[in-house]
């Protein structure tokens, strides 16, 4: 019989409902193999007796006969969603210490939903990054290989499931924070569209750009935790869709007979590794297998799509991190003059430089005399990028390609580089921008036996669609059943 760890939350799910195995007995297994691969720095912070509590009350759910397709199953929460029973930090130490009064909603969904809490996850302050390697409280590392990144800036999500010490997570995405790290770990994440699942106690980043969503080794398990994250919020995210949640599971098993695969011309240009392009260029064969059919699309503006990012999301940051000042919550500075001497001190030793360096890129593009040059501007390209899809999904159904242009690279490569992170962004961004659902799940391996991801993106609100293709290529393939050899 299968080790706990190895099992997906499907099968995890299908035992405990079996009462083969208590919720109380799954916990301790995770929290224990947590505790022995803590040197990947995934965790930030755990709380058993609060963990062992929650799987207690589970096992009393199933006991009373509930058959919450959820209950009693591990999950682990990136640390940018605030939880009452857990410090939350953001990777920042503006943050240290901080305890929320409140669960964010995703948090009380999933707990409503059965699901035991197992702790927070690391991520890149105030998820600013692309490595993982901008937290406060250090990088998370790659369990296929520990001198290398996880992705950014979900790392501690990914590397939680990828080396089994969480069968499943959230992640959050702005411009990719979730399908990047997949891609970099060999999972699977997926990104529903823009307002499907609420934001309300998401630390936020990129207002009118941050999506939760779920962290898995397969689209199945995607599907069962995204069925329970999603749903409006109307009374505490204005951002929040008037679209009720999806059961979707019921969208997986359908043939892919006959379906539209888009290919965009753009996501195969120079700067896509060799060793990525062999494995996309196998998926897609093997997609083809399956009933597919490949179209060549074009999204002329995907190079806009880093500019465009990089303008937008530091601007909304600039703003929303204005809230952290050292008066009501968070980092003070213990010495000062007078009131604006403390902000200055505060915000100077609480916020880490990546995050600084946003913060002054996104005051100075909504400054005055450089609003309507830049920020306007780059508002008026996000809608031509988003036409581009409308446009683009008149020939196919699905648009696949890669997550990004190479796999993870060595912790430290990129050094004080920030632009060579941003690149990396490159085919994540657009579907950001245009607010549109996006998955990634593994589909072969490239240099140094590293994993490589599939980027899939699907028209709004056709998370089903994507979900049921990555489904059909998972039944086909093992890519997502493989696991790094450091951690069995």
């Amino acid at each position: 019989m299968s080790a706990l760890h190895d099992l997906s939350v499907a099968a995890l799910a299908g035992r405990l409902k079996a009462r083969e195995v208590s919720a109380v007995e799954v916990a301790q297994h995770f929290l224990a193999r947590g505790g022995a691969h803590a040197g990947l720095g995934a965790f930030l912070a755990t709380d058993p007796e609060v963990t062992l509590a929650q799987a207690r009350a589970a096992d009393a759910r199933i006991a009373a006969g509930e058959a919450a397709p959820l209950l009693g199953v591990p999950v682990a929460h990136k640390d940018i969603f605030v939880t009452r029973d857990f410090p939350t930090t953001a990777g920042s130490k503006m943050l240290e210490g901080y305890r929320s009064p409140f669960d964010a909603t995703v948090v009380r969904k999933l707990a409503e939903a059965g699901m035991v809490t197992l702790g927070k996850l690391n991520c890149d302050e105030f998820a600013m990054g692309s490595s993982n390697e901008n937290s406060a409280y250090g990088p998370v590392k790659n369990p296929w290989d520990t001198s290398r990144i996880p992705g950014g800036s979900s790392g501690g999500s990914a590397v939680a499931v990828a080396a089994r010490l969480a069968p499943a997570a959230t992640g959050t995405d702005t411009g990719g924070s979730i399908r990047q790290p997949a891609s970099f770990c060999g999972i699977t994440g997926i990104k529903p569209t823009y307002g499907r699942a609420s934001r309300y106690g998401m630390i936020a980043y990129a207002s009118s750009l941050d999506q939760a969503g779920p962290m898995a080794r397969s689209a199945e398990d995607c599907a069962l935790l995204l069925s329970a994250l999603c749903g409006p919020d109307p009374d505490r995210d204005s951002t929040s869709l008037d679209v009720p949640s999806e059961d979707f599971t019921r969208a997986l098993g359908g043939s892919l007979e006959g379906l539209r695969i888009g290919v965009p011309k753009e996501f195969f240009g120079e700067g896509l590794a060799d060793d990525v392009r062999a494995a996309i260029e196998a998926a897609l064969q093997q997609y083809e297998k399956l009933g597919a059919r490949r179209v060549e699309v074009s999204l002329p503006r995907t190079e806009l799509s880093i500019p465009v990012y990089y303008i937008i999301a530091p601007a909304e940051a600039s703003s929303n991190l204005s809230r952290f000042d050292g008066v009501k919550f968070g980092h003070r500075a213990k010495q000062y003059t007078d009131l604006l001497d403390m902000y200055r001190k505060t915000r100077a030793e609480g916020f880490g430089e990546e995050v600084k360096q946003r913060i002054m890129v996104g005051t100075y593009v909504l400054s005055h005399g450089y609003y309507d040059a830049y920020y306007l501007q780059a508002q008026k390209v996000r809608r031509m990028i988003a036409d581009d899809f409308r446009r683009a999904f008149t020939e196919c159904d699905v648009i696949a390609g890669p997550a990004a242009p190479t796999v993870a690279w060595k912790l430290g490569e990129h050094g004080n580089d920030p632009l060579a992170d941003y690149l990396a962004d490159i085919f994540t961004l657009p579907a950001s921008l245009a607010g549109l659902p996006g998955m990634c799940l593994p589909c072969g391996f490239g240099a140094g036996g590293m994993p490589v991801g599939l980027q899939l993106i699907g028209n709004w609100f056709q998370e089903g669609r994507l979900l049921n293709a990555a489904h059909a290529f998972q039944q086909a393939t093992d890519f997502h059943l493989q696991q790094p050899e450091g951690v069995q």
